[in-house]
């Protein structure tokens, strides 16, 4: 009866852990002799544990990261040994409070994307939301929103996170009106969040992005200000994969 009525309050409550290893819990408890507050802190820790898992799966549902792009499969090896402390450091996810920007910079297959969604990765691990979008995307979106006379609208709802990886900024050339969105965003969310970008083009070459010299000194000097800069100069990891498969299986010829 007591656990019936138990059963009841646990749901009433909305703790569906305790509700599910009460029981069991109590049995382990009486068999190494706990106190009730042991007993209870167990209950407790295993609700909260399962309360913080379900909101980093929602996190990650949300962020629209690439899940198999962790720092557990980022061969670390491969990076300069700068960068590779600076991406210890940012691991540590600091940067978002002081609403620090990352900006990587590489050859295509370098790695950029990868790691910077992997400290997006560990980010959500920290309870921070974190959203990724390519850049084409991401531009299409806000003129979109700028279409519908919605763009405030549409700022303000990605300003809730606290970190956003813009992917490939450059890599395929836009038009000037979608150029000017994307400025839009980025004064608008000028130190008030982290801005996360991958660019296969260096500084020297970003007025081939925003199409004006004054935009474009105007985007670098928002980036800039707080910001920690990875220069990934390695070859393609991609390229070297498929060179290590060619000679695997020419020793096996």
């Amino acid at each position: 009866m007591e656990n019936k009525m138990l059963d009841d309050c646990l749901k009433q409550l909305h703790l569906p852990t305790i509700r599910t290893c009460f029981l069991e819990a109590a049995g382990i408890a009486v068999q190494n002799n706990l106190s009730y507050e042991q007993y209870l802190l167990t209950l407790v820790e295993q609700e909260l544990e399962a309360r913080t898992q379900k909101r980093i799966r929602r996190l990650q549902r949300e962020s629209r990261l690439p899940l198999e792009k962790t720092i557990a499969v980022f061969d670390r090896r491969r990076l300069p040994e700068k960068v590779n402390r600076l991406v210890t450091i940012l691991l540590q996810g600091d940067f978002t409070d002081r609403c620090e920007n990352v900006l990587a910079f590489g050859n295509p297959g370098s790695g950029k994307t990868h790691l910077l969604c992997a400290i997006g990765h560990e980010l959500i691990r920290k309870g921070k939301q974190v959203l990724f979008a390519p850049c084409s995307l991401l531009v299409q979106s806000l003129l979109v929103a700028k279409r519908d006379l919605k763009l405030s609208q549409y700022l303000k709802k990605i300003g809730k996170y606290d970190a956003i990886i813009i992917d490939d900024i450059g890599y395929v050339q836009q038009s000037r009106d979608e150029m000017e969105v994307l400025f839009t965003l980025l004064a608008d969310r000028y130190e008030k969040s982290s801005i996360m970008i991958t660019s296969n083009l260096p500084f020297s070459q970003w007025e081939k992005i925003f199409k004006d010299p004054m935009t474009t000194a105007a985007a670098i000097d928002r980036l800039v200000h707080h910001s920690v800069i990875l220069e990934l100069n390695i070859d393609s990891y991609r390229l070297e994969k498929s060179k290590g498969n060619i000679s695997e299986a020419n020793r096996e010829k």
